[in-house]
């Protein structure tokens, strides 16, 4: 406690400002505003993890609790080559999505950014239109376009380009490419767009003064910068990608089976649940490889730029 004087020599104590109590109470604050998703997460997220988890190492004797458990479903689906196959396809065709994605959504968040100017908003509500219609509806509306009798096939022999209907525009794997990028391409231009967003305008110009040419400024300073957004919009894409079985099983042929399929016949037709919840468990660990290990090298190739 300090004092000071008056102009009557009075000395007056001055309290020193109360600091833990506000800290205390703004941390109470933000425990309470954590709690629902902290219990969301737990309750739901990680317990059907672990649920997962003890699901594929269990016997397949038609109980979901019961004291008999194995390692055979793990060794089944590690080795099974059919499993490696489906599993390397399901994690190139992710890829080539991701890759299609992010390269389509990025001028697209890039103009949004800092080239449309009043019509952002307009732009991006536009932008997530998509979100207000069903993904099976989606899926269903390539399908009509590329069937054999389709709408795509039909304008082609109407402006006589071709005389028949064309055989390979569905139920192949760029069918599946296709449809997946259109289906995830507004996951992508969002987390690149708020990325972009958050850059400072005066780095463009400071580039510039610098003698930086466009491009020089595009590769040097936002590129490098926008790895975080990059990150996240591949991030978004692959991983619900890799498990997806809707899109190959409406689109796709039977060379475009991904390990999505797989597990879903596990699950229902085959009734093996401990079999099923094995290659769910596989590709999670599949996929997290991949992830680590492509974060991993953007971010030494961008802090070499």
């Amino acid at each position: 406690m300090s004092q000071i004087h008056t102009d009557a020599s009075t000395p007056v104590a001055i309290e020193p400002p109360i600091v833990a109590p506000r800290r205390s109470r703004a941390r109470l604050f933000d425990a309470l505003l954590n709690l629902p998703g902290g219990l969301i997460t737990c309750t739901l997220i990680l317990f059907a993890l672990g649920l997962l988890l003890y699901m594929s190492v269990r016997v397949n004797d038609g109980q979901i609790v019961g004291s008999a458990f194995t390692l055979d479903n793990l060794s089944a689906a590690l080795t099974d080559p059919l499993t490696r196959l489906v599993l390397l396809r399901s994690i190139i065709l992710s890829a080539i999505v991701t890759i299609a994605t992010v390269m389509l959504a990025f001028p697209v968040a890039y103009y949004l950014a800092f080239r449309a100017g009043r019509w952002r908003h307009l732009l991006l509500f536009l932008v997530t239109l998509p979100f207000w219609t069903s993904y099976l509806l989606r899926v269903f509306a390539w399908k009509i376009v590329l069937a054999y009798n389709g709408v795509l096939n039909s304008a082609l022999m109407l402006l006589g380009i071709t005389d028949a209907p064309l055989t390979g525009l569905l139920n192949t794997p760029a069918t599946v490419v296709v449809t997946l990028a259109h289906a995830y391409a507004a996951f992508a231009v969002l987390p690149l767009y708020i990325c972009l967003q958050g850059l400072p305008k005066n780095l463009f110009e400071a580039a510039a003064d610098l003698g930086a040419k466009p491009y020089q400024g595009f590769l040097r300073v936002v590129l490098p910068l926008s790895v975080p957004g990059i990150l996240s919009a591949a991030l978004v894409v692959f991983v619900p990608t890799v498990g997806d079985y809707v899109t190959p099983a409406l689109v796709g042929g039977p060379n475009s089976s991904m390990i999505g399929t797989l597990i879903q016949a596990q699950f229902g037709k085959a009734n093996d649940w401990p079999a099923g919840a094995a290659l769910a468990v596989i590709s999670m660990i599949a996929i997290a490889i991949v992830v680590i290990a492509t974060r991993w090298i953007i971010t030494r190739w961008s802090t070499r730029i």
